[in-house]
């Protein structure tokens, strides 16, 4: 995408068009929270932090017209959403909370795999929440962490191996 010409939807945003924020909204809304959820642990700050995003598109719609990705661009302004509310409310970043997540798990399960997720070194956990919950490609990721596609794959590997040894399977 070079420019908002390119994307009707992002030249709808850049006119501030209510329409096109609910659009938006639908199309990304969901994968927002579930990373958000990934990194911050609590539904209430997820909701927060996808709010924030949205807000604050809203307040700047004028600069999206230099954005060449709006997807990317949407993730990177959630992590940083996240982070300052992780530092704001003391929130231990990054700790799914799994039983929240609509799953077909029993309890047990879910919360071995809660203790699973939270033994992850940060790095990997935020990978696997962008990679699953946010569908990011590694090419895409590794833009949004400033890492190479083949870091950001190999912390998916590592993460998923670690899972796997934890559970079990």
């Amino acid at each position: 995408m070079s420019g908002p010409g390119s994307d009707p939807l992002l030249a709808q945003l850049v006119a501030g068009r209510e329409e096109a924020f609910a659009a938006l909204y639908d199309r990304h809304g969901p994968a927002l929270y579930r990373v958000a959820l990934a990194l911050l642990g609590s539904r209430e700050a997820a909701e927060d932090a996808v709010q924030d995003v949205f807000a604050a598109l809203v307040r700047s719609r004028h600069k999206l017209a230099g954005v060449a990705d709006l997807r990317a661009y949407l993730f990177a302004a959630l992590r940083r959403a996240a982070a300052r509310l992780a530092s704001e409310r003391k929130a231990r970043p990054l700790v799914a909370d799994v039983a929240a997540q609509p799953r077909c798990l029993n309890a047990e399960r879910a919360a071995d795999l809660e203790r699973a997720l939270a033994a992850l070194p940060p790095e990997q956990r935020e990978v696997l929440a962008l990679k699953i919950d946010g569908e990011l490609t590694f090419a895409e990721i590794a833009v949004l962490l400033g890492v190479s596609a083949n870091t950001a794959a190999s912390r998916y590997r590592y993460a998923l191996e670690k899972l796997r040894a934890a559970l079990g399977e």
